[in-house]
């Protein structure tokens, strides 16, 4: 940057004559002059270049290295080899020498809508007041006849291209006394061209885009600010009020739009807000605001919405809770006839269940304290409770086969089958081989089957022998998880 400086100063000094270089000034000076010009150009394409290098050079310091190649070219995930061309996938990848260019051409082009932007601005406040009442009177047309809207585009576009490039083409004559279209075209036509690089309007663009991030990063902190925090139910009353005032205004306006005069109301809300920034109507605004709208008048309706959100917005603080269940599994020991302790599983393992039926064991956790609540929710009491109401979940789920304790511990025991073997598998009854069955035969077999399908309506309790695995029903009450970041 310093030598592109100098060479600047050096390619001035070079055009300054010397006391001794008299009489060669007026032989050289057109070619010193031709020779000085030329090399401040190429300073300013050299500063320009360098300056593009710089912010090449910043935003590869800004970008993670892992998001570029080695080329300094950004990588975008790589999408299905099935999967469709979109808008997307046709787009070049992100890089900085791309994206100093681009910003370049934008700002060199985007002059025309800063522009469209301050004479906008000037109309709304009040600048030159005939402008500004011309708008209403065009606004106050298309309320009173909202069919002029497809008239407004085709308007423009005469009175705002046409018209100015036609003058453009055949400007008036300082000598004429009035406008006269006749003859041949006097000027060349009016073009658009983006601006030159690191010229007075370039500049100028790149302070109105910085001013315009700047204003809308502040709208959009001032909404985040603002906004989000009432619709988010963060504040569960608030956020609910809110819901109700909306859901009960879509209620009226889908009944009720079709009767409200809408041409009147657009009328008058753009008069009022065109009308309301004028500056005699900002000191008259700023009084009734200070008269009507005091900070008493504010937390009045501010109590008002406190009082309303209390007495009729009723949140359910308590999390829902509900009651989960684990069986306790015990099985025989046939060498010493005492039970034990096997599993807690979710399933009461009954004889027609279908690990029973497959021939699989019981799957569970061996201890209570390795019992996990389910995922999403967390323990409401503090420990287990045993199911005294054995009867009630053996008749929901329709179990057979079992005989149930009405008393004491409450187990559910399994029947003695003599066809299930200790697999807890049934194997089919052994028939003789040839011959007529005999009467006591066939009374053992009707035994058995009746054996195969009794249940526990159908007999006393501790009536027969019993099978080889016994459960009972615990239960535990919990609450689902509430939120982490909940205020």
């Amino acid at each position: 940057m310093d030598e592109t400086v100098s060479d600047i100063f050096n390619a001035t000094d070079d055009t300054i004559p010397h006391d001794g270089d008299l009489q060669h000034a007026e032989n050289e000076d057109g070619k010193r002059s031709k020779k000085s010009r030329w090399r401040g150009l190429s300073a300013l394409k050299a500063q320009a270049t360098m300056q593009d290098k710089l912010l090449e050079k910043l935003l590869q310091q800004m970008i993670p290295a892992a998001n570029l190649d080695p080329g300094g070219q950004g990588q975008d995930t790589a999408n299905p080899a099935d999967s469709s061309s979109t808008y997307e996938n046709t787009r070049p990848p992100f890089a900085p020498a791309t994206m100093v260019t681009n910003f370049t051409r934008f700002n060199a082009r985007i002059g025309v809508v800063f522009k469209f932007q301050t004479r906008v601005i000037r109309i709304l406040t009040w600048r030159k007041p005939s402008h500004t009442l011309s708008l209403l009177a065009v606004y106050t047309l298309v309320c009173l006849d909202p069919y002029l809207l497809t008239v407004l585009p085709l308007a423009i576009a005469l009175i705002g291209v046409f018209i100015p490039a036609f003058m453009a083409r055949h400007p008036s004559d300082a000598h004429e006394l009035g406008y006269s279209p006749i003859g041949p075209p006097r000027a060349p036509p009016r073009t658009v061209k983006p601006v030159k690089q690191m010229s007075s309007y370039f500049m100028k663009n790149m302070r109105d885009l910085q001013n315009c991030m700047e204003d809308f990063s502040r709208g959009h902190d001032q909404v985040v600010t603002t906004l989000v925090p009432k619709t988010n139910f963060s504040d569960e009353a608030l956020s609910s009020g809110l819901f109700v005032a909306l859901f009960a205004l879509t209620l009226l306006m889908t009944i009720s739009a079709h009767l409200l005069p809408w041409r009147a109301i657009s009328l008058c809300g753009g008069w009022a807000a065109v009308v309301s920034n004028h500056p005699v109507m900002g000191s008259i605004m700023r009084a009734t605001q200070e008269a009507y709208f005091s900070s008493i008048a504010s937390a009045k309706a501010r109590s008002f919405i406190d009082r309303w959100l209390t007495e009729d917005i009723q949140l359910d603080s308590a999390p829902e809770s509900r009651e989960v269940e684990i069986f306790e599994l015990q099985h025989l020991n046939s060498g010493s006839g005492e039970w034990e302790a096997w599993v807690f599983s979710p399933s009461p393992y009954d004889p027609l269940s279908q690990a029973r039926i497959t021939g699989e064991r019981p799957k569970g956790t061996r201890f209570f304290e390795d019992v996990l609540a389910p995922d999403g929710w967390e323990w409401s009491d503090k420990k287990w409770a045993l199911d005294l109401w054995s009867r009630e979940w053996v008749e929901e789920r329709i179990i057979t086969g079992v005989e149930v304790e009405t008393e004491g511990e409450r187990w559910v025991y399994d029947m003695f089958n003599e066809n299930e073997g200790a697999s807890g598998i049934r194997e089919p009854p052994i028939t003789s081989g040839g011959g007529d069955v005999g009467v006591g035969t066939a009374a053992a077999a009707a035994a058995a089957t009746r054996r195969l399908h009794i249940s526990w309506e159908e007999g006393e309790e501790g009536e027969g022998r019993r099978g080889e695995w016994r459960r009972r029903r615990w239960v535990r009450l919990v609450k689902r998880q509430m939120s982490k970041n909940t205020s």
